[in-house]
């Protein structure tokens, strides 16, 4: 009876220690799975922790909310501050206090209590037909409304999240009533019904649909360099322009890929190292390299590919605040039909 005893008090000692330290984490991600492999591969290789991860484009927040504390999940990943923001809205996220993420991520692009962070920079740009337009002509996201454009513009859907935290930043800068008044002039100018994705408004150019469009500034990277030739010839009919640029003006909109870590995580030190990790410079060159996302800090130097797109001034609005105004954004959206 007592070999039994110390065989079953033998056991449960080697199930606990197997329990502590093999490592691994679990990830509720909104972003693709061939854009986030990468990341995956290049930390495993460097701490041999196991990386699981749920994808899905929705539902994710709603799952985490019902699992409550038995939620399998340690670390969010997702695309856009709209989205981001949803998980901190519904207390889904643990507070947590990093000098690496602190030091690294630019105040304006985290959270002031520390539930989510900036991961990497994404610009709303306007693509212009080349050589339809004089120098300067086009340079604003005002300019879109300008009514001697009318007809030549084209967009997504003003609901997408892209669209939305756009309208958000110029309800930010410039007030609701000049924003809905930007907004109708938009819609005057458009040569068709919004649709298709950022692809397709770059494609919408080289068909000669369109004029000028609204995308962000990654797609334009992604047709560029692909090894479809049909990408390229799309691309190559189109010439990007950062907003705003003037010396007194806010500079182009900016939005996030971000993530946070789960409130009821039970791995919280791994998950945070896992941020960490992907502000560090070896994540930030392939944020770059394969997504031809910007760093989230200038501090790191950016690849060939995203220095041909051009230097450019960032509009430092606190990010946060434009998930705050998606409400007001979605509302004026609704009220012009875009």
């Amino acid at each position: 009876m007592k070999i039994v005893n110390v065989l079953t008090f033998l056991i449960l000692v080697f199930c606990s220690l197997k329990t502590a330290t093999s490592k691994e984490l679990n990830i509720y991600s909104h972003r693709q799975p061939y854009l986030l492999q990468p990341f995956l591969d290049a930390y495993k290789n460097k701490t041999n922790i196991k990386l699981n991860v749920v994808y899905s484009s929705k539902g994710l927040a709603q799952r985490l909310a019902s699992e409550g504390k038995n939620t399998p999940a340690d670390l969010i990943l997702t695309v856009d501050i709209g989205r981001l923001y949803i998980y901190k809205d519904k207390d889904l996220l643990a507070k947590i206090n990093s000098k690496i993420l602190n030091d690294n991520i630019p105040s304006h692009l985290r959270s002031k209590d520390g539930t989510w962070f900036g991961l990497s920079k994404r610009s709303r740009v306007i693509g212009i037909a080349k050589n339809e337009f004089s120098k300067g002509e086009v340079s604003t996201y005002e300019d879109l409304a300008n009514p001697k454009f009318k007809g030549k513009v084209c967009s997504r859907p003003g609901s997408h999240v892209y669209n939305r935290a756009l309208m958000a930043s110029m309800i930010a800068n410039n007030g609701y009533d000049k924003a809905l008044v930007w907004a109708k002039g938009l819609i005057n100018n458009l040569a068709k019904r919004p649709q298709g994705n950022d692809r397709a408004q770059i494609k919408s150019i080289f068909s000669g649909e369109c004029k000028i469009i609204i995308i962000n500034h990654y797609y334009y990277g992604k047709l560029t360099y692909s090894d479809n030739d049909d990408h390229k010839k799309w691309a190559n009919a189109v010439k990007i322009i950062f907003p705003n640029q003037s010396k007194n003006d806010r500079g182009a909109h900016i939005n996030i890929s971000g993530g946070g870590v789960a409130k009821h995580s039970k791995r919280k030190n791994e998950a945070i190292k896992f941020l960490e990790f992907l502000v560090g410079e070896e994540a930030q060159k392939l944020y770059a390299n394969v997504n031809y996302e910007y760093p989230i800090n200038d501090k790191f130097e950016r690849p060939i590919k995203l220095k041909k797109l051009g230097n450019f001034k960032e509009d430092k609005l606190y990010i946060e605040d434009i998930a705050k105004l998606a409400p007001k954004a979605q509302e004026i959206i609704d009220t012009v039909y875009w």
